[in-house]
């Protein structure tokens, strides 16, 4: 790549993260991300094995391994929950979480479907 592209690249991801849009490789690394969480109450089985179950507090994370606990936080609003990793998703682009239906009202998210949040890892 040449030194201009790296420039631009460098720049633009700089831009997204100050943005607070996406999750890098390096804050996933870190333990902690923000992006857009949408959430579902489907009671199919999860990617993990498990039967998913609205009323837990649960979600699906792309990469985190199963069984992590995040804390994650309404942008909007600061409300927080912690949930358990138990599902792969979303595939939706600028989308970091799925939450299950339980956590989505606990954070306040219910009525709009989706919403802007940071989460971290309390344990893995």
């Amino acid at each position: 790549m040449k030194p201009a592209k790296i420039k631009a690249a460098a720049a633009a991801a700089l831009f997204t993260v100050g943005l607070g849009l996406v999750s890098t490789p390096e804050s996933q690394a870190a333990g902690t991300g923000c992006g857009g969480a949408s959430w579902y109450a489907l009671t199919s089985k999860t990617a993990s094995g498990e039967r998913m179950n609205p009323s837990r507090l649960t979600a699906a994370h792309r990469s985190l391994k199963f069984g992590t606990k995040v804390q994650v936080t309404n942008k909007r609003n600061g409300k927080s929950v912690v949930v358990r990793i138990n599902d792969r998703g979303p595939f939706i682009r600028g989308r970091v979480l799925d939450l299950s239906k339980a956590a989505a009202s606990q954070i306040g998210m219910i009525r709009s479907g989706t919403a802007s949040v940071c989460y971290r890892i309390i344990n893995s």
